[in-house]
């Protein structure tokens, strides 16, 4: 797939968490981008003083790929304070435009999988892919009944990205997607939606074992917080995981 550079042009904008925001762009020249789910582009823009710089973003589209390119390009940014990457998308208005390029990475589903489960864990916006591939999963589901488990985390319930979206898919397909929420620092209210009997309360490296990792029928795919991801690895190679069957994205901070 090639690597293009396109301006986006800014359709709209919710904030999913206190200090993260779900941004839709369309691009800007007309043109469609075609992209594998778990992919994701480079937002460029300068420092004050001229200097260029980028930032990457795992893009959030649900989209049908079997049915061609979409026209929607849609990413989750953390606000850091003082960062230069959230003044600019801070200070973006609908109909305003960024410069971008991808798409960029390999995080993403393999057409040759013959895997029994795939495990899906994640912290903060390491979420992103994962939302990106949920039709990629449900037609695993129908055509070779693949199982899956997403283990979540975040620090409290307003902190956990798509959580909605996730437990809906988990309803539809109960025999088949299990979504397991961490948190860490603040379980949900008894009567809250987020609280049901999968939650829990720590981090989701915590809760690897309880999910019986299979170096015989899983893939696992690791995004987000360093520390997780590589707490994740080290426990998931400790059980008989090869390499090449644990697919990982660091998502390291920046302002």
């Amino acid at each position: 797939m090639a690597i293009q550079h396109f301006p986006l042009k800014l359709v709209s904008r919710r904030m999913l968490a206190p200090a993260v925001g779900h941004y839709t762009f369309v691009r800007d020249d007309g043109e469609p981008l075609d992209f594998i789910p778990g992919q994701f582009i480079q937002v460029h823009f300068s420092y004050a003083d001229g200097t260029a710089t980028k930032r990457s973003y795992s893009l959030a589209t649900i989209h049908d790929h079997e049915m061609g390119p979409g026209e929607a390009v849609e990413i989750a940014v953390s606000y850091v304070p003082g960062g230069a990457a959230t003044a600019l998308f801070e200070g973006l208005d609908v109909g305003g435009s960024v410069d971008a390029s991808g798409p960029f990475g390999r995080f993403c589903l393999m057409p040759g999988d013959a895997n029994a489960r795939y495990l899906l864990i994640a912290t903060g916006t390491g979420v992103t892919p994962y939302r990106s591939m949920l039709p990629q999963l449900e037609a695993a589901i129908r055509e070779r009944g693949v199982r899956v488990v997403l283990l979540l985390g975040a620090r409290n319930p307003d902190e956990l990205l798509y959580g909605d979206e996730f437990r809906a898919f988990a309803e539809r397909h109960p025999a088949h997607f299990r979504f397991i929420p961490c948190f860490s620092r603040e379980l949900p209210d008894a009567d809250s939606p987020h609280a049901h009997a999968d939650v829990r309360e720590g981090y989701v490296q915590q809760f690897l074992a309880e999910v019986s990792p299979d170096a015989g029928q899983d893939i696992a795919y690791l995004c987000g917080n360093p520390n997780m991801v590589d707490a994740c690895f080290e426990a998931l190679k400790d059980t008989g995981f090869e390499v090449r069957q644990i697919r990982r994205e660091k998502y390291v901070s920046s302002k």
